[in-house]
C-alpha cells in the first residue's frame, strides 16, 4: 500500500485538530504560565506538559551541580571505561565515552532546562546499563504519556512476523483508563468513531507513514536499559509481570513514555476479519504521576517536585541528628525495579537492581489472562507458585527478587518449591519477566536449594566480584580502617562486610583496597579491588537450606521476555552456565538474536548511598566528594562487576547469553503466562 506524502500531511494536520479538541488548558493562562495550564489536572495533552517543562531557562549553577555530581559519582561505577568500547557480541550496542560527553555537554548551550535533561539523560541511557541512569523526579514519569493500543509482536502460522495492536488493548485500556476512552473513540474518523474495540488484534501496517519496525528500532537507540538489541526492540511491546499485589499489564514504550514525546499516532491497521485498511490517528494523553506532587503554577511546580529532598542526599550516620538514613521512602525506590522495601532492609541487604524512568507498572493484566491455577503452599507476593495439569511441571512466577521482608520471602521460597515437590512435581519452570532484580542473597539462595549443595552453590552459589578502586574510596576505607568511622558496620566499605577470593572474611583492619589491580580497558588506566568472594555466608540464610537437590537443574526451565536483570541475571547465569537449566526468551524478532538476561553487574547503589558513605568518613569536603545535588535527582552506579562463569579472567556483564529456545508469540500466547508455560513443557520439558 503507497502512502504518500499528501495524505500522511492531511492525517498529521487531523491529529494536530484532534489534539487541539483535547486540550483542557485555558490558553491566556497558558501564555502567561505554561505550568499553571496543567497544574491540578490528572489528564493534559502532552504540548502542554511539554510546554511547562521547556518554559523553565537552564541555572547554570544547577547545571553545573548535576554534571559534578554524575561525573564524581562514576568514579564508584565499575563500567566507565568497558562502556567506552564493550566487547564482543556488545560492540555495536555499548560504545559512549560517557567522560567525554559530559564534558561536551557542560559546554553546550540549550534552550530550556528540558532539553539539557533529555540529553543527559539519553547520553546515559546510551549505556544500555540499567544501573547507571540519570533520572529526575522534575521531568521523569511527572506525567506519564499513554495510549489505549499497546503493541504486539505476533508469529503467524507460517512463520511471518507482524505489529499488532494487542488483542487485550481495549479490555486494558477500559480498565485503566475509564475517564479518558471517549477522547480516543471520538479521535475516529467517519463511520469508525466509538469503534476502538474492534481494532484490538490488527496487524499494523504502517505506523506514523513506515513500517512499523522503524519505529522498533528508533526506540532501541533510545530505551537503554539492556546491552541486548533484541531485549531493548522487546521493550517496546507490551507483556506481563507478577507484581506484589498480583498480575500487572506491561504497556511497552509505544504506549507508555515516561517524557512526552510524541502528540499522537498515526496507525494504518488491518482490523481482525476485514480486507480493507484502516488508517487512524489517536492522540497520547498524559497522566499526572501516581507519586508526583500536586502543583497550581511553576514556583510550585518547581518547589514540590524539582527540589532536593530527603533521601536525595546521603547523610552521616555518626551524626547525632542522623535518623540513619532513611525516609521510609527514598527518592531512588520510585524508579528501582522492585517493589517498596523498608530503607532499613534495603541499607542491610545487599541489592543488585535495575533502574528505569518508568516505575513499576501498576495496570492490571486482564483477569481472562492471569492465571486461573491455585497457589500452593508458599506463595507469597512477587513469588507465586503452581502446579500445571500435567501434574508433574511446576511453575515459580517470580515478579522480583525483593520482597518487604527479607527473611519471610527466602523461607517462602522455600517452601514453595518443598509444595511443589509435594504435589508430584519433577520438573520447574521459573517466569522472570520482566524483573528487575533485588536482593542479591535471594539469588543466591534461590540457586542453591534448587541445585542443592555442590561445588557451585557452596560456599558461593553466586560470582567472584570486584569494586573500582579509586582514590576517594580507598580513602573512605583508611578512614573506616584507621578512624573507627564505622563502628556499627553499616558501609559498604567496611571491611567486615566482604570476604576474600577464597571466602575468608576479612578483619576489621585490613585495607581490602590495597594493593589495586591495574589494568588497562580501552586505552584508559583504571583500577579494580582485590577479587571479593561470597556476599552470603551460610549464617546469613534466614534457615539450613536442604542438603538435596529440591530440582534436578537440567529440568528446569527459566522464562522471560529477556527483561531479566541485576540478580535475576545472576540467578538465570549460574543456573544456565553451571547447572544446565535451559533459558526461553518469548517474542522477539526471530533474525535478531534473543538474550535471556542482560544488565548483570554485582552489585548496584546509588548516589545517594555513596554520599552517606563520603559523609559519615568525614570526606565530604574532599575534593574528589561529589557535591549535594540541589535537585530531586537519582544517579544509579553498577558498584561491584562479577566476573565471568565461562572466561573469569572478564566481567560476565560482557559475556554472552543466547536463549536456548525464542519462543514466537501467537494471539492465543500473547500476554498468557499460562498457555506460554503450557507451550514451553511441550517444547523443552515434554
Amino acid at each position: 500500500m503507497v502512502f504518500s506524502s499528501r495524505i500522511y500531511a492531511a492525517l498529521v494536520g487531523l491529529a494536530f485538530v484532534a489534539a487541539t479538541n483535547a486540550i483542557d488548558a485555558d490558553l491566556s493562562v497558558r501564555a502567561s504560565d505554561p505550568c499553571a495550564a496543567i497544574g491540578g489536572k490528572k489528564w493534559v495533552a502532552p504540548k502542554d506538559v511539554r510546554a511547562c517543562y521547556s518554559s523553565i531557562r537552564v541555572d547554570q549553577n544547577i547545571k553545573t551541580n548535576i554534571i559534578d555530581v554524575v561525573n564524581k559519582t562514576l568514579a564508584f561505577h565499575t563500567s566507565v571505561n568497558y562502556e567506552i568500547k564493550a566487547p564482543e557480541p556488545f560492540t555495536s550496542e555499548v560504545h559512549e565515552d560517557l567522560l567525554a560527553d559530559l564534558a561536551r555537554i557542560r559546554r553546550q548551550s540549550y534552550a530550556s532546562d528540558y532539553d539539557l535533561h533529555i540529553d543527559l539523560s539519553r547520553t546515559l541511557k546510551r549505556l544500555n546499563d540499567g544501573h547507571c541512569v540519570w533520572i529526575n523526579n522534575c521531568y521523569d514519569s511527572l506525567f506519564v504519556n499513554y495510549l489505549p493500543t499497546p503493541l504486539a509482536l505476533l508469529t503467524e502460522a507460517d512463520g511471518t512476523q507482524n505489529v499488532h495492536i494487542a488483542p487485550e488493548a481495549f479490555t486494558v485500556a477500559t480498565a485503566e483508563f475509564p475517564d479518558q476512552i471517549d477522547v480516543w473513540q471520538n479521535a475516529l474518523p467517519g463511520p469508525l468513531k466509538g469503534k476502538l474495540e474492534s481494532f484490538s488484534g490488527a496487524k499494523v501496517l504502517l505506523l506514523n507513514g513506515r513500517n512499523p519496525f522503524d519505529a522498533v528500532g528508533d526506540n532501541a537507540l533510545i530505551t537503554g536499559s539492556f546491552q541486548g538489541l533484541g531485549t531493548r526492540q522487546n521493550a517496546f511491546f507490551s507483556s506481563y509481570q507478577r507484581a506484589a499485589g498480583g498480575w500487572n499489564y506491561i504497556m511497552g514504550n509505544f504506549a507508555q513514555q515516561s517524557l512526552p514525546l510524541s502528540d499522537f499516532a498515526i496507525l494504518t491497521v488491518q482490523r481482525v476479519n476485514h480486507t480493507i485498511p484502516d488508517t487512524i490517528v489517536l492522540p497520547y494523553r498524559s497522566r499526572f504521576g501516581a507519586t508526583s506532587q500536586n502543583f497550581t503554577d511553576t514556583a510550585s511546580y518547581r518547589a514540590n517536585n524539582c527540589v532536593a529532598i530527603a533521601g536525595t542526599n546521603g547523610e552521616d550516620l555518626s551524626s547525632a541528628s542522623s535518623n540513619r538514613g532513611i525516609p521510609s521512602s527514598l527518592p531512588v525506590a520510585k524508579f528501582q525495579q522492585q517493589p517498596p522495601i523498608p530503607a532499613q532492609t534495603a541499607r542491610k541487604e545487599l541489592i543488585n537492581v535495575m533502574l528505569d524512568t518508568s516505575p513499576l507498572s501498576d495496570v492490571v493484566l486482564p483477569p481472562t489472562l492471569q492465571p486461573g491455577l491455585t497457589p500452593v503452599t508458599g506463595s507469597r507476593t512477587v513469588a507465586q507458585f503452581y502446579t500445571l495439569k500435567d501434574g508433574k511441571t511446576g511453575v515459580l512466577a517470580l515478579g522480583s527478587f525483593s520482597d518487604s521482608d527479607f527473611t519471610a520471602f527466602l523461607n517462602s521460597l522455600l517452601q514453595g518449591l518443598l509444595s511443589l515437590k509435594a504435589a508430584g512435581a519433577t520438573q520447574l519452570i521459573v517466569d522472570v519477566s520482566n524483573n528487575g532484580g533485588g536482593f542479591i542473597c535471594a539469588a543466591h539462595w534461590l540457586h542453591r536449594i534448587i541445585a542443592g549443595p555442590k561445588d557451585t552453590t557452596v560456599p558461593q552459589a553466586g560470582l567472584a566480584t570486584a569494586a573500582r578502586d579509586g582514590p576517594l574510596a580507598q580513602l573512605i576505607v583508611k578512614q573506616i580502617i584507621g578512624a573507627n568511622a564505622d563502628p556499627d558496620v553499616q558501609l559498604l566499605y567496611n571491611p567486615l562486610q566482604w570476604t576474600n577470593a577464597s571466602n575468608v572474611p576479612f578483619a576489621a583492619t585490613d585495607d581490602w583496597l590495597q594493593p589495586p589491580v591495574r589494568k588497562i580497558i580501552n586505552g584508559r588506566a583504571d583500577a579494580f579491588s582485590q577479587r571479593l568472594g561470597s556476599e552470603c555466608p551460610p549464617e546469613g540464610f534466614p534457615s539450613t537450606p536442604p542438603d538435596v537437590a529440591l530440582f534436578d537443574p537440567k529440568k528446569v526451565v527459566i522464562v522471560s521476555n529477556g527483561r531479566c536483570a541485576s540478580s535475576c541475571s545472576l540467578f538465570s547465569i549460574t543456573m544456565a552456565k553451571e547447572e544446565g537449566s535451559k533459558t526461553v526468551v518469548v517474542g522477539g524478532k526471530k533474525d535478531v538474536p534473543q538474550k535471556y538476561c542482560g544488565t548483570v553487574g554485582g552489585q548496584s547503589t546509588d548516589f545517594s548511598t555513596i554520599d552517606t558513605e563520603v559523609k559519615t568518613t568525614h570526606l565530604k569536603n574532599n575534593t574528589l566528594a561529589p557535591p549535594d545535588l540541589l535537585v530531586n535527582g537519582v544517579q544509579g552506579i553498577t558498584w561491584r562487576l562479577a566476573f565471568g562463569v565461562d572466561d573469569p579472567a572478564n566481567p560476565e556483564e560482557w559475556q554472552d547469553h543466547p536463549a536456548d529456545l525464542n519462543l514466537p508469540l501467537t494471539s492465543k500466547l500473547v500476554n498468557n503466562p499460562v498457555a506460554i508455560w503450557e507451550d514451553v513443557v511441550a517444547r523443552l520439558l515434554a
